[in-house]
């Protein structure tokens, strides 16, 4: 007898998108029964929210009885604002210019003694600004110790004019133009041939406004002064007594900032300390971003979760089922992606939107300054943490396909996912030496662990910092342990889904070769 063909079995699943969201509905269905796969997803959430309370466990310290008010720029983020200033009301638009021909400084080094020195980051030239409280609008143009010739406005708009120190030999013309609220900076090597800096527009500029000469240069830990020499002063109105202030009055200790102004046969001497800049870096403001600090605790059981929603059907021979019914094997690892995906970015965002909600009323009372985060910042690190996770456990997802195994599978992830994050956090785990930011002790340089968020899924967690950078701030570390990274947020992520990509595609090629 002639043994009978045996007809090789074929899923009745109509074939198409309708019957791809069938199985991505099967899939839900089972992820949905099993209970310890739900209480993982509610103990992330606690996860996340209960960091709340560590984390925002900072306070303030000063020496009186009470902080003193921290200023705020025009946008009301928490500012530097002291340095010396030589200035007369200017009532309507005017312009003025001045030759620079010296920038030099002194550093104190003890009580009573100071070297010659100049910051980087010192400056001195001529600004318009709002008057003369802290925190009011302004537009400067500026020489500096080594950045040379800049104009800012507002404490964190900063354009570069031009480079190189300036001296008797080698003089800086500057110039300032107001028209209504706009005001225009010039520079020029020459006083001739003018090329334009940068145009700022300072909204709700009065119509009398304070304008003139300034000094400053950030202390870094030791009192610093910096004196600019101006010659050929032109005003564009009628020039009236030159009045020196010590904007910010007193040091932070309440000693008066040093500060003297100096007029002789047309040249004027303008000596400041202080600075003009954005608080940044260091940990010297928080931000919302601090809430979510539990982030990387709450990804843990998403990571279980992620790679035992397949190992399980292994463990259990349930996966041979799951194939017979849908034979083609790359439409059902894709439906375990949409459904673990989904619950997972389902869960960070209610997680992070609860969090950030509890943590704002929290920070607000700590006394150090909280840097505002403007609506589109703020949704982008909501639902950013959301695709964080999302992406996280569909990684997962992969490294149990690739592994079969549970416990190498969550081992796996873990060491994938959440350990780059671990050694970024806490380098004096890593025997090692300490970079520029780091920590006492052993540990990993801040370079090493700005490489880590570079190249691993770590790079995701980029997509929840909403306090910028600033090249101009003086001495600022712009570390990860401070919540700064070194890739842009949407990049960062980029490479976390890399890593998903290349994962879900390996995973797809063994699942294909492999028996079930």
């Amino acid at each position: 007898m002639t043994a009978r063909a045996m007809t090789p079995y074929r899923s009745q699943a109509a074939a198409g998108r309708e019957s791809f969201w069938h199985l991505v509905h099967a899939e839900w269905t089972k992820f949905r029964t099993v209970r310890g796969w739900m209480i993982a997803m509610i103990v992330a959430v606690m996860a996340i929210t209960a960091f709340v309370f560590l984390a925002s466990n900072v306070s303030s310290s000063c020496s009186g009885s009470a902080c003193p008010a921290q200023p705020t720029g025009p946008g009301g983020e928490p500012v530097q604002d002291a340095f010396y200033f030589a200035h007369q009301p200017l009532t309507g638009n005017g312009t003025i210019t001045v030759q620079m021909t010296s920038l030099v400084g002194q550093v104190a080094v003890g009580p009573s003694q100071t070297v010659p020195g100049l910051q980087p980051w010192s400056k001195a030239g001529i600004i318009i600004k709002q008057n003369t409280s802290q925190g009011s609008a302004y537009a400067a143009m500026m020489t500096t110790g080594s950045h040379g010739v800049r104009m800012q406005w507002d404490y964190v708009n900063d354009t570069p004019g031009l480079t190189g120190s300036v001296s008797a030999a080698s003089p800086r013309w500057l110039r300032l133009v107001r028209d209504g609220a706009t005001i225009t900076g010039y520079d020029s090597a020459d006083g001739t041939h003018w090329t334009l800096a940068g145009t700022a527009t300072l909204p709700g500029l009065t119509s009398t406004v304070q304008a003139g000469l300034f000094a400053a240069a950030p202390s870094n830990g030791n009192t610093a002064t910096a004196t600019g020499i101006f010659r050929h002063i032109g005003l564009s109105w009628t020039a009236a007594r030159w009045t020196g202030t010590n904007v910010g009055g007193s040091g932070p200790n309440g000693v008066p900032q040093p500060g003297t102004l100096r007029q002789s046969a047309g040249t004027i001497t303008v000596t400041g300390s202080g600075d003009i800049t954005p608080l940044a870096g260091d940990g010297s403001v928080l931000s919302l971003q601090r809430a979510l600090a539990g982030t990387p605790i709450g990804l843990i059981p998403l990571i279980v979760v992620g790679a035992m929603f397949i190992t399980a059907e292994y463990r259990r021979g349930l996966i041979r089922v799951s194939l017979t019914a849908s034979p083609r094997r790359g439409r059902l690892l894709a439906a375990k992606a949409v459904v673990i995906g989904a619950v997972s970015f389902v869960t960070g965002l209610f997680a992070a939107a609860l969090a950030v909600a509890v943590g704002a009323r929290i920070l607000a009372g700590t006394g150090v300054p909280l840097w505002p985060v403007p609506a589109l910042s703020l949704a982008r690190m909501l639902v950013g943490t959301g695709a964080l996770l999302a992406v996280a456990a569909v990684l997962a997802l992969a490294v149990g396909t690739a592994a079969r195994r549970s416990a190498t599978a969550v081992a796996a992830a873990i060491v994938v996912i959440f350990v780059p994050y671990l050694l970024v956090l806490v380098p004096p785990l890593l025997p090692g030496h300490v970079g520029r930011g780091g920590f006492g002790g052993g540990g990993l340089s801040l370079v090493a662990r700005e490489w880590l968020l570079r190249i691993t899924p770590a790079a995701g967690f980029s997509v929840q910092q909403v306090v910028p950078q600033f090249s101009q701030v003086a001495g600022a570390s712009y570390s990860p342990n401070w919540g700064y990274y070194p890739l842009a947020p949407w990049t960062g992520f980029a490479v976390e889904c890399a890593w998903a990509a290349v994962a879900l595609a390996l995973a797809f090629y063994l699942l294909r070769r492999r028996d079930a």
